[in-house]
């Protein structure tokens, strides 16, 4: 292994770190990838970043950290520009960067709650899943492991909450909204203009827990379908309420609406990544 090898601090499961890994496999960058014991990401990537990040993923660069993902993305743009995943016009890459703002803000943490939400009442399933994410020692300890990723999570997230669940499925829903509102401004294949950029890989990326695709870490057993999925496609069919304006687009279930073209390879870069 050289030295100036890119290493990429990540967590197995994270949507976050997908988004990384993403990233990197686009751009065929060859590089390490690290995980942390369970519990000390937090110090792992402030001592990484020196302060300025907490959590992972964390790209070491040519002597520097990059605790962001959106910063991250921007690293390997820079010094990896080809292929690219910044539009070269101006204005889409204006709304390519807006549409990672958004997918980063309005998506990620709350398909990240709901997933934990979820899991909480299924702690066999939960177990399982987090059992993926830690070191091979560790997987046989699955009850201890469902435990701690149960109580971190509620106590970081606030995933035991119900009131903070029902705000996650209305933001995913929305977020699938605007994918669908977007896709359908240009040819459908794309969020920006004619190739992947990086848009398209915060949108796959952060909506790869709700999609769930067969053979990705989220969905370890042969369970057809994960129960936050199915909770975001109960939200998604379900009547609107009196008075209240609903967009067209929600009334098609997740798995019915306009697929991009990246959809297809969401499980195959899932694989890759693994």
């Amino acid at each position: 292994m050289r030295n100036d090898m890119p290493v990429l601090w990540h967590i197995g499961i994270s949507h976050s770190s997908e988004k990384a890994r993403w990233a990197l496999d686009h751009k065929r960058v060859g590089h390490v990838r690290r995980t942390a014991p369970p519990g000390t990401h937090i110090p792992v990537a402030l001592w990484l970043t020196r302060g300025s990040g907490v959590t992972f993923p964390v790209l070491q660069l040519d002597g520097r950290a990059y605790g962001d993902s959106s910063a991250l993305v921007a690293a390997l743009e820079a010094r990896f520009p080809e292929p690219p995943l910044y539009p070269a016009d101006p204005a889409e890459r204006e709304r390519a960067l807006a549409l990672e703002d958004f997918f980063d803000e309005e998506l990620g943490p709350h398909a990240r709650l709901l997933a934990f939400h979820e899991l909480i009442g299924e702690p066999e399933l939960l177990a399982k899943i987090a059992a993926t994410a830690v070191p091979g020692p560790l997987r046989r300890a699955e009850a201890v492991v469902a435990a701690y990723a149960s109580a971190y999570s509620s106590l970081r997230f606030g995933a035991a909450s119900e009131e903070r669940a029902a705000t996650a499925r209305a933001k995913i829903v929305a977020a699938l909204d605007r994918l669908e509102a977007e896709l359908a401004t240009g040819s459908g294949e794309f969020l920006v203009g004619d190739s992947l950029s990086v848009a398209d890989i915060a949108a796959a990326s952060l909506f790869y827990p709700v999609v769930a695709p067969e053979g990705g870490r989220c969905c370890p057993t042969n369970r057809p379908r994960p129960p936050w999925s199915a909770s975001v496609q109960a939200s998604a069919t379900a009547p609107a309420s009196p008075g209240s304006r609903r967009p067209t687009a929600v009334t098609a279930t997740p798995s019915g609406r306009r697929r991009p073209a990246w959809a297809a390879s969401a499980a195959s870069v899932t694989e890759i990544s693994r």
